[in-house]
């Protein structure tokens, strides 16, 4: 993505951080014609090693969707986060000579793809994603028959995406310091989305 340095997020960890709040992704592969295929799909972040280590995206997607071939036959794929993000007005400006634009978090990485085959493995990548979205589910789900879980399983193409470069995009108008005090304060009285911005602006000392 068109990332200029003074959006580039310095710390790795914000990178890490919105993936894990903003799960939802956009998984894009290039089809057998060579046009992007995008997959909307939650993906849980793992961490090897210790921490800042090497990074792994779990997920998995219904059998008939042309995804998984694809990644079979070109593993290379991108996978996007969008963080919160809202309008900026430019009317946070102490003069009038000025533009609005659009403020987000974001995280691009690419990927290579490796399938997830067997039951067990399959069954480990599964309990990742109850544990992270609906523990209170596990129980039900060590309860279901086990010839019922394989029917389940044979459903799903499962996958590991792990991370060979990553791009984190902070775009908080921080190139504009005239600005920061009217736009933190009108974002904390905002929206959600707002707030959040709201709350990263404070993070990186924007507007205090």
């Amino acid at each position: 993505m068109y990332l200029p340095p003074q959006f580039a997020a310095k710390d790795a960890a914000v990178a890490r951080e919105l993936m894990r709040a903003h799960p939802f992704a956009s998984l894009v592969s290039t089809d057998d014609a060579g046009v992007p295929f995008v997959t909307h799909l939650p993906l849980h972040l793992v961490e090897e090693g210790e921490p800042g280590g090497s990074l792994v995206l779990l997920g998995h997607v219904a059998k008939p969707n042309p995804h998984a071939k694809f990644l079979l036959e070109r593993p290379t794929a991108l996978v996007t986060f969008m963080g919160p993000h809202a309008y900026m007005t430019p009317r946070v400006y102490p003069d009038l000579a000025r533009v609005p634009t659009w403020n987000y978090l974001a995280v691009h990485c690419t990927v290579q793809a490796r399938p997830v085959d067997s039951f067990e493995d399959k069954d480990r990548l599964l309990k990742h994603l109850i544990h992270e979205h609906d523990p209170a589910y596990a129980e039900q789900w060590r309860g279901l028959d086990e010839a019922f879980q394989h029917k389940l399983m044979s459903g799903i193409a499962a996958f590991e995406l792990h991370v060979t470069n990553l791009q984190c995009k902070v775009k908080l108008n921080q190139h504009r310091p005239e600005s920061h005090l009217a736009l933190s304060a009108a974002y904390a009285l905002g929206t959600p989305d707002e707030k959040a911005l709201a709350g990263w602006m404070r993070r990186l000392g924007l507007g205090t």
